[in-house]
């Protein structure tokens, strides 16, 4: 009986969905798709340093005045994460650089760090691998 009941509203569907025009169900689904899609915005543009692209992103995001967790996404070629770098982070040239913490073997680091407008508005990223340093600066766009 069960069986009967949900292939008659099945078929009801089914004939609905034939008298409806087309194109309004294609809008619908398009509508129900963009908002299932998060407001997750791009915190800065990535970098490359010798082959690795090298990706940040803020928790929360965009990042807000104040104290932000970031992650530091290091991918190499086809995209294989690269988890063999010694990655520290300020937002002045005044502070200290305090090391990221290696979320396992994935390329990905992350720290707390302070963001205020001005100067505390770029991310230094100093990356260290086999003998060789680099330091990477990325303009985060704030939220008020």
């Amino acid at each position: 009986m069960m069986k009967i009941i949900q292939q008659n509203k099945l078929c009801a569907t089914v004939r609905l969905l034939q008298r409806t025009n087309a194109k309004y169900v294609v809008l619908l689904a398009l509508g129900m798709l963009s908002a299932c899609g998060g407001d997750q915005a791009v915190d800065a543009l990535p970098q490359n340093w010798q082959g690795m692209e090298v990706r940040v992103e803020t928790r929360p995001s965009p990042p807000r005045i104040g104290m932000n967790e970031s992650l530091i996404l290091v991918t190499g070629e086809h995209h294989r994460p690269i988890y063999d770098l010694m990655v520290s982070l300020r937002t002045s040239d005044q502070d200290p650089w305090k090391q990221a913490i290696q979320d396992g073997q994935v390329g990905v680091y992350r720290r707390a760090v302070e963001v205020a407008p001005g100067t505390r508005s770029v991310l230094q990223v100093q990356i260290k691998r086999n003998g060789t340093e680099s330091i990477l600066r990325f303009p985060l766009n704030l939220v008020p």
